[in-house]
């Protein structure tokens, strides 16, 4: 986590906001390295990522030193342009913010009024009133909604207006308004460019020109060049303004000096001719190089802003998802009502072929609703009272009432989203070489370019070859390949594993998880169904009763279902005197001044009981995979219990298509040895790590990691999180509409181990990618520069033309990001 470079304290906030924030102009990997220092090297900001893909920055800071305006200043005056009018996005879940427009409320009398009522409110975190009719009020949802708050605004007797921020994607309308942008500027350089290519030719080809063109042909070339320029002025705009506010260079530079250096060499050369200097001709002009440089340059930033708005497509389609309306059931009517305003605890009527609007359990009628976004199972499931039912998804047939219980930030799709949006802002550790190649990328192409124009000129050749090198340099360098690389296949594969239902929390997770070597399966509730049931019963007549009782304030998966036997045995089950769970052995409980132990062999063994006379049927029940338990009552043996747990129907397939895949498989257990192989030889396991305790588990994958393994960890991310968070990618399997879950770094949300295979196909899918976009990246910038400098010239006569350099840099970031689209074609193996 980075610090405060600006504190002495050493420590680290107690607590942190995080925002993410759009921003518009940047170029290249510079900008990003730009943004980060600046923002990095304010008082307050705690770490800082940039994604140059998604044009968002990702910012944790202290709220008591700093906030989102300051924030905001900083990349302003480091030369970018701040995308407002959208609630930036908080860490903070149980906090909304409500922005209005209170209609009347135009002097101080007013807002007292109106900020009075709003504070007889519970739930109102803070309020913002001014006499201009403008509201900014932050609400905790769970105890207040919208609705109310707008209600006691107009009992006040003024009338609020909403901000229709749905209708105000500010960042979508820049992003669409950029891409209109440069096709507008892309066709006029071009149609302005055409006829310099005419020029070209004649001098080029010796074709035939009317006299008329040939004594005019500086100053024609002069008026068809200059509004080029102007045209072009947003790449130099931003070179300047970045050079002269931040005294860094970026792509933009790049591109003001050498297109900037043709134009004015050109105007230098027409002066002259106007002036009467007949040494110049018109194979001394560049203004073609300057119109065409900038054309081509418009044309690459039109693809490249159409293929990275493609990246960030799985977010919209879960965005596009959310509904917008509700039918709540207010004061016996039913009211249609904004998405916003819905309450928790409201009740909420959805008709067939509705979208439920947010989460909750139903609590009258049934239908069937169809849950593929969530579960990517097409046929629908049937919901009657008592089921929970997950906003956005669709009912089908009937009509049914729930009870509103998570709604705005808490809701499944919310989360999806936070999740999704946090990965895709995040660096892979593969990255770093790029940042840091980036970093100094601008200054060392400027001073090969100053080298090459000083060289060739020293060895003798023209002025006008050593310009043409000197601006093939500067324009063929392409820092933006390098810093699109790694964030648009990132962007790609976790919203590809969205869609999957699988959540890749971070690309270094992302990275790791087609690497790793090992996978350990938890076995209760992972590799099987975590719903054991009683299948043998074996002692005296009160056994069962008795076990029962000692295991009835136990809220293990063993003891529901002994008491759920016992109880379909018609057994009056009793609350025990007392109860001492003792870890990974058993428990210990009294009843009727008896002692009742119930427990695996360690238990026994420590307690003196002797088990000898059941030990040959324990092994048998073991070598079918149920663990037995032993029950004792006042330290004399009664009998044992057998419990067995049904496999998951796909933990076989998942093991199978594992070793096909070349990964050992690992199986951990609190079981003994013996049931532990049972099941893991049913599944296809080979080693199994027995009788582990809940908090030894971490340990072993410790130890399997000093092996030199890379190791994942797959489990409920509950009972497993020290285990999930010691491995090198821990994997919660099964956690449903609980995707917030802190521990894994992959979140699964089907309970579908075949899911597994899917992440690590994907992992290894996106690597793959992000190796072929730096492999480009790198090796276009290590030929292009030198071919460029003139380095080919003196061997083969080949000298670089400016014009072809800017064709090659404009298409060298398209082909990047146009790399990471094609992983929209992933198709898991199973």
């Amino acid at each position: 986590m980075a610090k405060d470079p600006d504190s002495n304290t050493g420590q680290i906030p107690t607590k942190k906001e995080k925002i993410f924030i759009a921003i518009a102009g940047m170029s290249c990997a510079s900008c990003v390295s730009a943004i980060e220092s600046g923002l990095k090297s304010f008082k307050g900001v705690i770490s800082a990522k940039v994604n140059f893909a998604s044009e968002k920055a990702m910012v944790e800071y202290d709220p008591k030193i700093t906030d989102l305006a300051k924030i905001e200043q900083v990349i302003e005056k480091t030369g970018y342009k701040v995308i407002r009018g959208k609630e930036q996005e908080q860490e903070e879940e149980k906090e909304n913010v409500l922005q209005l427009t209170v209609v009347g409320m135009d002097n101080p009398h007013c807002v007292g009024t109106v900020g009075g009522a709003v504070a007889s409110l519970p739930g109102i975190i803070s309020k913002d009133l001014r006499v201009n009719q403008k509201v900014v009020i932050k609400f905790d949802p769970a105890k207040v909604g919208i609705g109310k708050i707008k209600a006691v605004i107009k009992e006040a007797g003024y009338e609020p207006i909403e901000k229709e921020e749905e209708d105000q994607d500010l960042e979508k309308l820049a992003r669409e308004k950029e891409i209109k942008n440069l096709l507008k500027r892309f066709v006029g350089s071009l149609t302005l460019s055409l006829p310099l290519l005419y020029y070209m030719f004649v001098m080029l080809l010796g074709w035939p020109m009317p006299k008329l063109l040939m004594h005019n042909a500086a100053t024609i070339q002069l008026i068809l060049t200059t509004p080029i320029m102007f045209i072009g002025s947003i790449f130099f705009a931003r070179g300047i303004i970045s050079l002269i506010k931040t005294k860094t260079a970026n792509m933009d530079t790049l591109v003001s000096i050498g297109v900037g250096s043709a134009y004015l060499y050109s105007l230098f050369i027409t002066v002259s001719i106007w002036l009467g200097n007949s040494v110049f001709g018109m194979k001394d002009f560049y203004f073609e190089v300057a119109g065409f440089l900038i054309t081509f340059i418009l044309l690459g930033k039109y693809f490249e802003a159409i293929a990275k708005g493609r990246t960030s497509e799985a977010i919209k389609k879960l965005i596009g998802l959310q509904a917008k309306t509700a039918i709540v059931v207010r004061k016996g009517q039913e009211v249609e009502v904004k998405i916003e305003e819905v309450q928790i605890g409201e009740i909420i009527v959805v008709k067939p072929g509705g979208k439920v609007p947010v989460d909750g359990t139903v609590v009258d009628g049934h239908s069937s609703v169809d849950e593929s976004m969530v579960s990517g199972e097409s046929i629908p499931v049937e919901k009657k009272a008592g089921d929970k039912v997950i906003g956005s998804t669709i009912n089908k047939t009937g009509s049914f009432k729930f009870k509103a219980e998570k709604i705005g930030k808490d809701t499944f799709l919310a989360q999806v989203i936070k999740l999704v949006e946090e990965a895709q802002g995040s660096k892979a550790p593969i990255e770093e070489l790029a940042d840091k190649i980036s970093a100094v990328f601008v200054p060392v192409v400027f001073g090969i370019a100053v080298l090459a124009f000083i060289v060739w000129l020293v060895v003798g050749q023209s002025f006008i070859f050593a310009l043409t090198v000197f601006i093939a340099v500067l324009i063929i360098a392409c820092p933006c390949a390098l810093g699109l690389a790694t964030p648009t296949a990132v962007m790609v594969g976790t919203g590809l594993g969205a869609e999957h239902g699988i959540l890749i929390k971070s690309a270094g997770a992302l990275q790791m998880a087609g690497s790793l070597t090992t996978i350990v399966f938890d076995k209760t509730g992972t590799l099987t169904k975590g719903k054991p049931e009683v299948t043998d019963v074996e002692g005296e007549g009160e056994l069962l009763l008795l076990a029962a009782i000692a295991e009835k304030n136990s809220e293990h998966p063993l003891a529901e279902a002994i008491v759920k036997k016992a109880k379909s045995a018609g057994k009056d089950i009793p609350d025990p005197e007392s109860f001492n769970s003792i870890s990974g052995k058993g428990v210990e409980a009294k009843y009727n001044k008896a002692v009742i132990l119930l427990g695996n062999r360690k238990l026994m063994s420590e307690k003196n009981i002797n088990v000898t006379t059941v030990e040959q049927r324990m092994a048998e029940l073991e070598g079918q995979g149920k663990t037995v338990m032993l029950v004792a009552k006042n330290n004399s043996l009664l009998g044992l219990i057998a419990v067995a747990d049904t496999l998951k129907p796909y933990s076989k397939e998942a093991v199978e298509q594992l070793h096909k895949m070349g990964r050992e498989v690992v199986m951990i257990t609190g079981d003994n040895k013996r049931t532990g192989e049972a099941v893991a030889k049913q599944v296809g396991i080979d080693r199994v790590l027995a009788e582990v305790l809940p908090q030894d588990k971490a340990d072993k994958v410790k130890k399997l990691q000093a092996e030199g393994k890379k190791v994942a960890m797959v489990g409920d991310g509950i009972n497993d999180a020290p285990a999930l968070a010691q491995a090198d990618i821990g994997i919660a399997i099964g956690t449903g509409t609980d995707v917030a879950i802190e521990t894994g770094d992959v979140v699964l949300v089907k309970d579908d181990l075949r899911d597994v295979v899917t992440a690590i196909d994907l992992s290894a899918y996106a690597m793959r990618k992000i190796k072929q976009n730096l492999f480009w990246a790198f090796a276009y910038n290590s030929l292009g520069i030198p071919i460029a400098a003139g380095m080919l010239y003196p061997f083969t006569g080949f000298l670089l033309s400016p014009i072809v350099a800017g064709a090659a840099m404009a298409f060298s970031s398209v082909s990047v990001v146009s790399n990471s689209l094609l992983m929209k074609r992933f198709k898991s193996r199973i």
